[in-house]
């Protein structure tokens, strides 16, 4: 297991490149096995998550070429349906939790899938009803076997149906879209999840010659085709890691430039860190933070205590709040922070009031955080990670606090963020991995 140990107090300066967006990815990926043709992708993150599933699809039998360090080109010519049945496709599937988006194309192109439950996060329940229930409909037999925690489905053939999902599921909605974009006739999806990544994904499939209109609202229409063909694709920089820099630079006093944002599709993220006191200027698609002293939340009109809560798209990602809340610790002013998806997200807030932060955790889903206006720096501890979003919010806690700090289990921030720790030592900061 590895560590990291972080020499808090030093101010950033200099150019950051964020990653391709892990979220995408996972989609963009599990959508190659919709063809027998060639699919190339640009911009692959090299994190542990996309890894593992590039992994799994090589081992189902799609040929995986590496061009460049983050280009592939992957052709699914030659599934093993064999493999499904064995106990490594088990093990690779409970690492991930992205694994159960292979369930749709697989259905769809060959009529049958295995799933075992996905692993990922441990942040509460996410369930995945909406997946299976939305198969069904479509016209697929669905079996769980509930002492080994497997998914099965299979289908003569998948019909269009029309379907309101019960919730506005990312990973739901991409799982029916690629198996709606070859089942016979129109498919209607409401309250489809409708975030850049799905976004992509609609225009993916389309240039492989689906028929997806509706593509960034959230009422999806699917005219089903014969087949699907190769294409190229390029994958958004990712969002989550452009916020975490944000918040970084601003808890840090740094003075960073984030190349290449893709502005436009940041929805609410620049506006968020902006109401914590973050200043901020677009250069282009570049974001470049000034250095700060201080920083102070913002309030409502009438001057009751800011709330930032997580929404479905084009709300604030819920992958954001970890690192808005410590962002806050150092602020000045007051915000509560409500995380309405997940109960046990907000957990790792233990770790920041043994650093000296200011916390009212008032129950599994809302803290309040009362910034300390750099006044009380935070403390180095030693601390583990929970997982990938509570493990970027310790780093950037670890980096402005006094003294030393050491990360354990740091193979969760690995699994969503590529190169971390020499990313940041490049612009100034003092991480090692031991």
């Amino acid at each position: 297991m590895a560590s990291f140990e972080v020499i808090g107090g030093n101010k950033l300066k200099g150019d950051i490149q964020p990653q391709g967006a892990k979220n995408e990815a996972l989609q963009i990926l599990c959508a190659v096995l919709l063809t027998a043709e060639p699919v190339t992708v640009s911009n692959v993150p090299d994190i542990r998550d996309v890894n593992k599933l590039i992994e799994l699809l090589h081992d189902m039998g799609v040929s995986v070429e590496r061009t460049a360090p983050d280009t592939y080109v992957f052709r699914a010519d030659a599934i093993n349906l064999g493999y499904l049945e064995t106990e490594k496709f088990v093990e690779q599937g409970r690492a991930i939790r992205g694994s159960v988006m292979i369930v749709g194309p697989m259905l769809a192109r060959f009529g049958q899938a295995k799933m075992p439950k996905p692993g990922g996060d441990k942040i509460g329940r996410r369930r995945l009803d909406t997946h299976f229930i939305a198969f069904e409909k479509l016209g697929a037999r669905f079996e769980y076997d509930s002492q080994e925690s497997f998914f099965n489905v299979t289908t003569d053939g998948l019909k269009g149906v029309y379907m309101l999902l019960d919730e506005a599921s990312v990973t739901g909605t991409a799982n029916i879209l690629m198996a709606a974009v070859l089942a016979e006739g129109l498919t209607t999806i409401y309250n489809a999840a409708c975030e850049p990544y799905i976004q992509q994904l609609c225009r993916m499939l389309n240039r492989m010659g689906a028929k997806i209109s509706g593509v960034g609202s959230n009422l999806l229409t699917i005219e089903g085709v014969d087949e699907l063909h190769g294409t190229e694709h390029r994958m958004l920089p990712d969002m989550i890691e452009i916020g975490s820099f944000i918040g970084l630079a601003g808890m840090t006093g740094s003075e960073i430039t984030i190349k290449n944002c893709m502005i436009p599709e940041l929805g609410l993220i620049p506006e968020t860190f902006q109401r914590l006191g973050i200043k901020m200027e677009f250069r282009g698609d570049d974001i470049y933070i000034p250095e700060q002293d201080h920083y102070e939340i913002d309030t409502y009109i009438d001057g009751s205590i800011l709330n930032i809560s997580d929404h479905t798209w084009p709300g604030l990602t819920p992958d954001l709040l970890s690192v808005a809340l410590v962002t806050a610790t150092q602020a000045k002013g007051t915000v509560l922070i409500h995380q309405k998806m997940f109960e046990s997200r907000l957990f790792f807030v233990d770790k920041l009031i043994d650093m000296g932060a200011q916390i009212i955790l008032c129950d599994p889903h809302r803290a309040t955080i009362i910034g300390q206006n750099n006044q009380i720096p935070l403390r180095g501890i030693r601390m583990t990670s929970p997982d990938i979003r509570a493990g970027v919010a310790l780093l950037i806690a670890a980096m402005s606090a006094e003294g030393r700090s050491i990360i354990d289990n740091v193979e969760q921030i690995d699994r969503g963020y590529q190169n971390i720790d020499g990313r940041l030592n490049a612009i100034g900061a003092q991480i090692r991995r031991i």
